[in-house]
């Protein structure tokens, strides 16, 4: 497995962040942005079954047992870091589900042209260089065939303050989506939307508990949506939702 500089920095660096105990502190946050989630699942519900799918920086493979729910065909999982792979294996011999994990190197698989129907990712493409992660995705994707990432976004100013004042809460080479990124995917691919989340959901973090249960939640969540039908105000969200197909 041919790894640049780059690579190596970021295995190294999730290597140590999953041989940790505790988790980052930043994981407080994340329930503001709980409706991607909805989202996202509710994507794969809808084109896993029967299918062919990879979980592209697959990780501890935390989301393999819902897709598992879905019917798939077979679920194959990569990750360019080991410590992440051995645990995604263990948790799923301890569940008996089958899939296939492997260490991999994202940018230049081990996989032939058009080997899936689906390839899903969370907080994976910000970590590689993008176009050419975008290229080797669309090659391992079948024709017809929908990718699904959630990525963090590199516009709002006061999020990009803290990423600078925690250098040690992120690998050294991670760059958050801009507009260039977002016009390479359209560019490579058909039927690209680009959902944004997590504005009046983040200020307002310290107000609700539990966003499932919270009406306080629901309703910012409500609000951002039609905020962010304002470009302005797109540049405030701190992640998207990205979906799209192989021509």
């Amino acid at each position: 497995m041919d790894l640049s500089k780059i690579n190596l920095r970021e295995k190294d660096f999730h290597n140590k962040l999953q041989s940790k105990k505790k988790g980052r502190f930043e994981n407080i946050f994340y329930k503001s942005i709980y409706n991607i989630n909805e989202d996202f699942f509710l994507f794969l519900k809808q084109k896993v079954k029967g299918s062919d799918v990879l979980d592209y920086g697959c990780g501890i493979g935390t989301f393999v047992e819902k897709i598992i729910n879905y019917k798939p065909n077979k679920v194959y999982g990569i990750d360019i870091s080991e410590v992440s792979i051995n645990k995604a294996k263990t948790k799923a011999n301890d569940l008996k589900i089958n899939v296939d994990f492997s260490v991999d190197n994202c940018e230049k698989t081990k996989f032939d042209n058009n080997s899936f129907d689906v390839v899903y990712g969370t907080g994976i493409l910000h970590h590689l260089q993008f176009n050419k992660c975008l290229d080797e995705i669309h090659r391992i994707l079948k024709p017809n065939g929908s990718i699904v990432f959630v990525e963090p976004l590199g516009t709002n100013p006061l999020i990009n303050i803290y990423r600078k004042l925690t250098p040690n809460s992120r690998s050294k080479d991670e760059h958050p989506l801009i507009k260039e990124d977002f016009d390479y995917i359209k560019g490579k691919f058909a039927s690209t939307k680009i959902k944004y989340y997590g504005f009046l959901t983040l200020i307002f973090f310290p107000f609700y508990k539990d966003p499932i249960e919270s009406q306080t939640f629901k309703l910012l969540s409500r609000l951002d949506q039609i905020l962010f039908k304002f470009n302005f105000f797109k540049l405030f969200a701190w992640s998207v939702l990205i979906t799209a197909a192989k021509n």
